[in-house]
């Protein structure tokens, strides 16, 4: 059979546009001239196609064939994705190098997201005669380590298991064979096919209570994020975005991380290929690879396979959140996203919103961010996933008030502003806490008060009214100096100040301070705000001589708090006593 095709009479870059195309469905897969290029129909005008290529087109001219595959742009999903390092449309870079022959992507390679020829071992956990429906999990294979790969009954499929076909399997042989209710009998493979721009199917949200534990102080005690949330990170260049995400993604508690490079530099995409396979997982002692997939897609790669990059993305994430896993999505950054959405835009003419953006922007970020969430998955096991959205905003300059960044906010949940002046100052991780915010403290609250401290959120709010007391009273000591302050404000600053340098600051590439446990936080900043309580006591009086509390040489072992050890909680209460005591004693 003749392959269907078209003919281009246009190039402008990464766009083409080719007449011929009666037949062309919208977001059709389509190979662009005789060297197959990738790409994807995204206008369809009369006989007239507009067809965005994940390729450089240099060299391509009207006149050349374009020919329709009768797909949409999907990814492969199955055992094999974990420890994978991809492009934006998931072809493999590991193959793409081979098959290039130079560290440089040639065109019109095309080779599979998953290996073909690889033996798995697969478990059934059903059996011959059983029932099952769409999301069941049919069986299992041991993927890595660290995770174990369900292979689940496709969407849209159900009916009775004629055949079960355990052992050493490809991903493409035949592991069950279903008779379905449709009256057709099925044959599932582990290799399953989804369309990155359809959200997968699940039985339904559920309002996320339980935090995604970082181990970073600031946010987990001041701005947490739930599991199945969706956050954002804004920032200027060399503010921390990038690291402050991988940090994020070496210690959160999630059990699967999808990491998408969309857009970013060069050399800060090396950085994360070359670390994260060095990297350790913090709970296992095993690689983090093994429970990561990365796409990379620099800054120097077709803009269109950038656009493609986040949804290949959140689908990979969507289908092991299915399995019932905790997964994380690190997105860095989605300024580079728009910016790709914002120049095929304009290759197709269309009416520019603010500062050039689509008009679309909005929908599509709001699309891409609701692909978050804590659900109950397909299946008949009541088994529950959960998919953690954190994208990385680049604002140009740092305005916060740039089309990106409001519409990030208008869907994200929780706002972890980072401060250029606090990273010229090298207080890390930069995360402004007069600017930041979470809506998830109402969420969460129940698991801090059961799992950490019955006052945990007392303690939580007390921290942040400090902080924001301190910005106020800083005003007025720039104006009429510290003299003009009372004992009590003088209070209040000192309190300030040890939060922010005993507590807040956290060094990322220190192996001990890099990760802080939930109960470890609570208790820090209950020796840090015991100097507050007590002290608090002892400064009613007008006259009190402040110096005389700063002089406490208990104060000392305040600033050293960050070094009392995980799990030694008497040492912590006992310094906690000692504070007061010493404090009580200026009375």
């Amino acid at each position: 059979m003749t392959q269907e095709q078209g003919t281009i009479i246009k190039v402008a870059g990464c766009l083409i546009v080719a007449n011929g195309m009666k037949n062309a469905k919208m977001y059709e897969v389509v190979n662009v001239s005789e060297q197959r290029l990738v790409g994807e129909v995204i206008e369809l005008n009369g006989d007239e196609a507009s067809i965005q290529v994940y390729e450089e087109t240099a060299g391509i001219g009207p006149g050349e064939p374009v020919f329709l595959t009768g797909q949409t742009l999907s990814v492969e999903l199955g055992p094999g994705l974990l420890e994978g390092i991809y492009d934006g449309i998931q072809r493999p870079l590991a193959l793409i190098e081979k098959e290039s022959k130079s560290a440089f992507i040639a065109r019109g390679i095309s080779v599979p997201g998953i290996d073909r020829e690889k033996k798995w071992d697969f478990k059934p956990v059903v059996s011959t005669g059983d029932e099952v429906v769409e999301g069941d999990i049919l069986g299992e294979v041991q993927e890595t380590t660290l995770i174990n790969h369900k292979i689940m009954v496709p969407v849209g499929m159900g009916g009775k298991v004629i055949a079960i076909h355990s052992g050493s399997k490809t991903v493409e042989e035949v592991v069950a064979e279903i008779d379905g209710d449709d009256g057709h009998k099925h044959k599932i493979t582990m290799l399953q096919k989804w369309p990155i721009r359809n959200p997968r199917k699940d039985a339904g949200k559920r309002v996320p209570a339980t935090p995604m534990v970082t181990g970073t102080r600031i946010l987990d005690s001041l701005f947490p994020l739930a599991k199945g949330g969706a956050g954002c990170i804004p920032g200027p260049f060399g503010a921390g975005k990038t690291v402050t995400q991988q940090t994020v993604a070496k210690y959160c508690d999630a059990q699967v991380i999808v990491y998408v490079g969309c857009g970013e530099r060069g050399n800060e995409m090396t950085d994360v290929l070359m670390e994260f396979p060095e990297l350790k997982d913090p709970n296992t002692g095993e690689p983090l690879m093994k429970r990561t997939v990365l796409i990379a897609n620099t800054s120097n790669m077709p803009v269109a396979a950038r656009e493609a990059s986040v949804y290949t993305g959140i689908t990979i994430a969507e289908y092991y959140r299915d399995m019932g896993y905790s997964v994380a999505l690190m997105a860095d950054s989605t300024s580079r996203w728009a910016e790709a959405m914002r120049e095929m835009s304009g290759r197709l003419e269309e009416m520019p919103g603010e500062e050039g953006y689509p008009a679309y922007l909005g929908s599509r970020t709001a699309g891409f961010y609701e692909r978050a969430g804590a659900v109950k998955c397909l299946g008949s096991d009541g088994r529950e996933g959960s998919l953690t959205v954190i994208g990385a905003v680049s604002p140009p300059g740092g305005d916060l008030s740039e089309p990106v960044t409001q519409n990030t906010l208008r869907v994200t949940k929780v706002f972890w502003g980072l401060d250029a002046t606090l990273a010229r100052r090298r207080h890390f991780p930069a995360i402004n806490w007069l600017s930041s915010y979470t809506l998830y403290d109402d969420n969460i609250a129940g698991y801090w008060t059961k799992e950490v401290a019955e006052d945990s959120m007392e303690v939580r709010n007390t921290t942040r009214a400090l902080l924001q007391e301190e910005s106020k009273l800083e005003e007025i000591v720039r104006l009429v100096g510290m003299d003009a302050l009372s004992p009590k404000e003088r209070l209040v600053l000192e309190t300030a100040k040890s939060i922010r340098e005993d507590f807040l600051f956290q060094n990322a590439f220190d192996e001990v301070d890099a990760y802080t446990s939930l109960k470890k936080q609570y208790w820090m900043l209950k020796c840090i705000l015991a100097m507050y309580h007590a002290g608090l006591e002892v400064v009613e009086n007008e006259e009190f001589d402040f110096d005389n509390l700063k002089k406490l040489p208990v104060l000392k072992k305040v600033v050293k708090v960050k070094d009392i050890g995980e799990g030694k909680w008497d040492e912590f209460e006992a310094l906690e006593k000692e504070v007061q005591t010493s404090i009580r004693s200026l009375k």
